[in-house]
């Protein structure tokens, strides 16, 4: 009794394998029963193969079909049986399409490699195509939606609709479903499902959908004695004000309706090779450099059939007034052709205002740059009226701080989180020093501190070299700050760009918080319009001095830490942006924080203006722009926000 129940345990083990060895030798009688087809497969003869097998269901057909595609199927020469099989140093090995298993290896001479060409290779890729939409693994299925969506075709979009509906994951469904969408507005048999495929995409932005609305609206140019009735025009042109006469001609001669007009150059050849007795056409050679002669000559030449007739002014307003010029449309159907134009047109519409929202984000993230650059020198120069040339060294200064600070810390969050105090520390200790060193002895005497500060800048930038060579150095931003923002195919914006946006905003809080609500601030307003009256109710003006100074270079080194995560990190970056922060500044509105905010917003729109107007050359777009700003300046000498009041007077 306990032997019969093993025996019948054991049996029902092997039925799934059974079963499975079952349904793969139905897969070698399928074969065998299109044998000369699968063997020697043509364009014409394997569309019948793959129905059969589409029609059987059968688990090995997608597998075999691979490796058909690649040219791993080989023939039994004896029996005509298929196997997989690969090229040994013993001969071919040839494995069982039913076990997967090797079977035998044999010469070279029992069995014939299966080469299918390029055209039927195409048909078995687009079959397995099928084949893999319902395959159990989803890599499988996403490579297919992936084939789909490079090489679309007709016969693809049945059944892509029928793995949608069984599709488990959403991901994938939601892209099988608009893939359909896309498939559907080219494909569909129904004109009404067409017409409902496009409108549904006319809601999008993708390049594909835009690609798929071009491709439905690809034209050709033709040329005809009257407009036929049986095509679907796109355009009449009217020569002369949509088409020029030349190019009407042109299309003419071109569809074989009109003759070549003959050239000057073709004119002259002909003479030459018609002279006889000193003279062509009748025409003494010596005559032959007038115009008017050369075309007597050749229009005797062209009357007695010795050269073709030359085309006059006459001949083409004739061909041209008897002839009409169009566009047809590649597709046959008017409404479908009407409901693409629509859909584009709406599509157009949506990215215009799309890219004008990029347009703002671009311009929105280079003004924070700006502003960020600038609002130390906002108050270097700005309140205390010194002209600092060293203030890009001093964002240099607190990006190369953020690069030494990641070669201990590893971990890029925190190294950043450490950077920024730190590369502030350090550029307003290097401020204070400056400011006490040399600043100090030359206080409202412009010319020589612009030399002075020129000449440390050359220091600085000369010492960082030797510090850390000329090689551009890494400053890595955290892996939260990777990639970009994404709302559709026209608007992004990366999140490097967002987190310096949002630091411009933390420092434009912070400065405000400084200078309107607290003693150093109204000390620093103080001593900035009226120094005499300032030190008679007992404030330091020095003191002052230095501790804005320094201020003001401080946040040079954070604006530093912060451009070096998406720029290179140089002993010349500072030099990038020195012009940019003086022309914030002084369009802005020098000694105001709420100038330096409109003075960067407005340069960083212009700038990204004139490089969407010229995006080839941004060398350019830098030059227009400050000759603009120097036009500015002429009408508004005094910025965007003026200072009232005391200050403004002085």
């Amino acid at each position: 009794m306990l032997r019969a129940l093993l025996f019948a345990a054991a049996l029902c083990l092997c039925l799934p394998a059974s079963n499975a060895l079952a349904q793969q030798s139905e897969l070698q009688t399928l074969l065998q029963s299109h044998q000369a087809d699968v063997a020697k497969p043509s364009r014409s003869s394997v569309d019948a193969v793959l129905a059969d097998l589409a029609a059987s269901n059968l688990p090995g057909v997608a597998t075999f079909l691979e490796k058909w595609q690649s040219k791993d199927v080989w023939v039994r020469e004896s029996d005509g049986v298929f196997f997989f099989g690969r090229e040994t140093k013993d001969g071919i090995e040839l494995t069982s399409i039913a076990t997967g298993e090797v079977v035998a290896t044999v010469g070279k001479k029992e069995a014939s490699q299966i080469k299918p060409n390029g055209g039927v290779r195409k048909q078995l890729g687009t079959a397995l195509v099928q084949f893999q939409l319902s395959d159990p693994d989803i890599t499988r299925r996403t490579a297919a939606v992936d084939a789909i969506a490079k090489s679309p075709a007709a016969d693809q979009l049945e059944p892509l609709l029928a793995a949608i509906e069984d599709e488990p994951d959403a991901a994938l469904k939601a892209r099988k479903t608009r893939l359909a969408g896309l498939l559907g507005a080219r494909f569909a048999d129904d004109e009404a499902e067409r017409i409902a495929a496009i409108e549904a995409l006319s809601g999008e932005l993708s390049l594909d959908v835009r690609a798929v609305m071009n491709q439905l609206l690809t034209t050709q140019s033709k040329v005809a004695t009257a407009l036929p009735d049986d095509v679907n025009i796109a355009h009449v042109y009217n020569v002369g004000d949509d088409l020029t006469a030349d190019a009407a001609y042109a299309q003419l001669v071109a569809a074989n309706l009109a003759p070549a007009k003959i050239s000057e150059a073709e004119i002259k050849t002909a003479l030459v090779a018609n002279v006889a007795n000193g003279s062509a056409g009748g025409i003494p050679t010596g005559q032959l450099g007038d115009i008017a002669k050369r075309l007597t000559a050749y229009d005797a030449l062209a009357a007695a059939g010795t050269v073709p007739a030359r085309v006059t002014d006459a001949d083409v307003q004739s061909a041209l007034t008897t002839h009409v010029f169009f566009d047809v449309y590649d597709e046959p159907s008017a409404a479908i052709t009407a409901a693409a134009l629509e859909a584009r047109t709406e599509i157009r519409q949506r990215v215009a205002f799309n890219q004008a929202g990029d347009f703002a984000l671009d311009a929105l993230s280079l003004a924070s740059i700006y502003f960020l650059a600038a609002i130390g020198l906002a108050i270097t120069f700005g309140v205390m009226g010194v002209i600092n040339m060293a203030h890009g060294e001093f964002i240099m200064m607190g990006a190369y701080t953020g690069y030494v600070v990641q070669q201990f810390i590893p971990d890029y969050t925190i190294s950043i989180l450490v950077a920024l105090p730190l590369a502030f520390a350090v550029t307003f200790g290097a401020g204070v020093a400056m400011e006490r060193l040399v600043i100090r002895w030359l206080y409202h005497r412009p010319l020589e501190t612009l030399l002075a500060t020129f000449g440390i800048s050359i220091a600085l930038q000369q010492l960082a070299k030797n510090i850390f060579g000329t090689q551009a150095r890494p400053l890595t931003s955290p892996a939260w700050l990777d990639g970009a923002l994404v709302f559709n195919d026209v608007v992004s914006i990366s999140y490097i760009r967002i987190a310096i946006f949002v630091l411009a905003v933390i420092f434009l809080g912070l400065i405000l918080f400084i200078l309107k609500k607290t003693r150093l601030g109204l000390e620093v307003r103080a001593v900035t319009q009226n120094p005499g009256m300032a030190a008679s109710m007992g404030i330091n003006p020095d003191r002052i001095n230095m501790l804005t100074f320094g201020l003001g270079s401080g946040i040079a080194g954070i604006a530093g830490v912060a451009i070096g995560l998406y720029a290179k990190v140089t002993s010349e970056m500072g030099a990038d942006y020195i012009v940019q922060s003086f022309m914030t500044v002084v369009v802005g509105g020098v000694g105001n924080v709420w100038g330096t905010l409109a003075g960067a917003t407005m340069i960083g729109t212009l700038q990204k203006g004139i490089e969407w107007l010229n995006p080839s050359n941004t060398l350019a777009a830098q030059t227009y722009m400050i000759l603009f700003i120097i036009l500015f300046i002429q009408f508004r000498p005094k910025g965007i926000v003026a200072l009232k009041g005391r200050a403004a007077g002085d």
